[in-house]
């Protein structure tokens, strides 16, 4: 029977300490393994898987995955819309200098992915949007006149959105919308546009005074052939019978008068007269 005093402990300690490093390592190295081996590509995100360097050809879907660790590695690249806003300078079809603000909103195409970043590199915005939006806009700038740019802004957007498509999706990068923040002119541009503004502002309103000048005229013209009508119906309508009531309607209000200026007489002449003293047809009265 082995006594306590008879054991080495400095010994058997030794040994507890190797198994428990050899358990460690053992551990720390299966943790490495399992983790090294597998690999989380998250929604949203194509993966690009690679062995030695080399970019496999299928993209990596979202989701758990396996891998061989030291050998392979992953590149995650997103897929969700992203939008790239840069100001590009051109000049416009009658020499006009004009800064253009591009707003492009894309994305890129999951099972492209593992191509793009074989060609490109996870910089494509930097090396490839970026110069390819300001090619696009100095050629449709061009197009156009400083003016035309403003009037047609919509036409001018379209055509930028269809160049910039037409040369990014053979890439892998889908333009989804382009937007024009905004058109910045030079300083001698603006106020020549000013200037026309406020002309064109006065030009309608001496328009408006003219129209207005014009119909107030056609209603006195509309107003005096009225009248005129009203006369000629009126000579039109004149007969002999007419003109004699009209001569009685006459004489019936003189007598009225005179009838009025009888009753009103007490029959004493004035004392004196300023003129002539008024002649009453009394025959004709009593007539």
């Amino acid at each position: 029977m082995t006594r306590i005093e008879d054991i080495d402990w400095e010994k058997k300690i030794q040994e507890y300490v190797k198994k428990a490093v050899f358990w460690g390592l053992l551990i720390i190295v299966g943790l490495v393994i399992v983790f090294g081996t597998l690999y989380t590509i998250p929604a949203g995100y194509g993966g690009v898987l690679m062995t030695f360097g080399k970019v496999e050809p299928v993209a990596i879907p979202a989701g758990i995955h396996a891998k061989i660790p030291i050998i392979q590695s992953v590149v995650r690249m997103e897929v969700r819309t992203q939008k790239y806003e840069a100001e590009a300078s051109a000049s416009s079809s009658d020499l006009q200098v004009v800064t253009a603000k591009i707003a492009t909103n894309y994305h890129l195409t999951a099972e492209n992915v593992p191509q793009l970043y074989n060609d490109i590199g996870l910089a494509y915005t930097e090396r490839v949007i970026q110069p390819m939006e300001q090619e696009v806009v100095k050629a449709v700038t061009a197009k156009f006149t400083a003016e035309e740019l403003i009037t047609k802004r919509e036409d001018v957007r379209q055509e930028i959105k269809t160049l910039m498509t037409q040369r990014l999706q053979p890439k892998g990068i889908i333009v989804e919308e382009i937007s024009i923040v905004n058109f910045d002119f030079s300083t001698a541009f603006n106020d020549a546009i000013e200037m026309k503004v406020v002309a064109l502002q006065s030009s309608l309103a001496q328009k408006n005074k003219l129209e207005q000048v014009k119909y107030e005229a056609e209603q006195k013209i509309t107003q005096a052939q009225a009248e005129a009508e009203s006369l000629r119906l009126q000579k039109m309508e004149i007969t002999p019978e007419l003109l004699q009531l009209r001569q009685i309607e006459v004489q019936s209000k003189a007598l009225d008068v005179q009838l009025k200026a009888i009753e009103k007489w007490t029959g004493t002449l004035p004392l004196y007269t300023g003129g002539a003293i008024p002649f009453l047809d009394i025959m004709g009265v009593a007539k």
